[in-house]
């Protein structure tokens, strides 16, 4: 799929990451995906993110929409004509926006459905919960910022899990009739990533035993991103050998 090139602030993101059985989420992805292993584990997660100022490319930031969204990912990576490259599946993703549900999988990359957010910020806690008007996932986080990465089994340190995420810029999501994936490219030129820690997630996705089996996701970390401008990049379908389920 083409669209244009968007801009836009990340005003806030929340990275809440699982570990989880590699034979577990190897059977969540089409082919010629597969985890990408981080100390034998497969990662995936909710990326929670609220975007502001999102525009074309060429318009002026005044002009811009904001909304609260949500994407469930897993990590992946693939051979492509260079050798291995990365990025991360995304199955499903909900947006608190009309505008993101319409155009989202037509005029630009990633089928959205739609969710109501209830969101509650301060300078100690964060609090992202959300329900999808289709019934199929709710999820409740808090975290509150801290000022190391601490408790995580993936990632040693804070360097390590945003080298990690950074890497994974490419987005990639089944198209409305599961032929090829969707593909929208992340980039800045001010990443950067703070540490937060758990104080309560529940997630009907990661909570479901018939797609995880007990003891096959963990809860790992949280990465918080604040005040970030991107833009975000259509490219060209991926290729599927293995038809993927659509984006319910």
């Amino acid at each position: 799929m083409t669209g244009p090139r968007l801009s836009s602030v990340i005003e806030r993101r929340l990275l809440v990451n699982y570990r989880v059985d590699p034979d577990i989420a190897a059977g969540l992805l089409p082919a010629p995906l597969r985890p990408q292993l981080v100390r034998g584990r497969a990662v995936a997660g909710i990326c929670l993110l609220r975007v502001g100022g999102v525009r074309p490319g060429w318009s002026p930031a005044a002009v811009g929409v904001r909304s609260e969204n949500a994407a469930h990912r897993i990590s992946v990576e693939w051979d492509g004509p260079g050798g291995v490259e990365s990025g991360v599946y995304i199955p499903r993703r909900d947006s608190a926006s009309r505008l993101n549900v319409l155009a989202g999988g037509r005029i630009f990359p990633g089928a959205h459905g739609r969710a109501d957010f209830t969101v509650r910020e301060g300078a100690d806690e964060v609090r992202v919960a959300f329900a999808t008007r289709d019934g199929e996932v709710r999820v409740d986080a808090s975290v509150e910022p801290t000022d190391e990465l601490r408790g995580s089994e993936l990632f040693m340190d804070l360097a390590e899990a945003s080298a990690f995420f950074r890497a994974g810029s490419r987005g990639l999501s089944p198209d409305a009739a599961g032929r090829h994936l969707d593909v929208l490219e992340m980039s800045t030129d001010a990443w950067r990533v703070t540490a937060g820690r758990v104080r309560s997630v529940r997630s009907s996705f990661f909570e479901d035993p018939d797609r995880f089996p007990p003891g096959s996701a963990a809860l790992d970390s949280v990465l918080i991103m604040r005040g970030v401008p991107a833009r975000w990049s259509p490219r060209a379908p991926f290729p599927l050998t293995a038809p993927a389920a659509p984006p319910r």
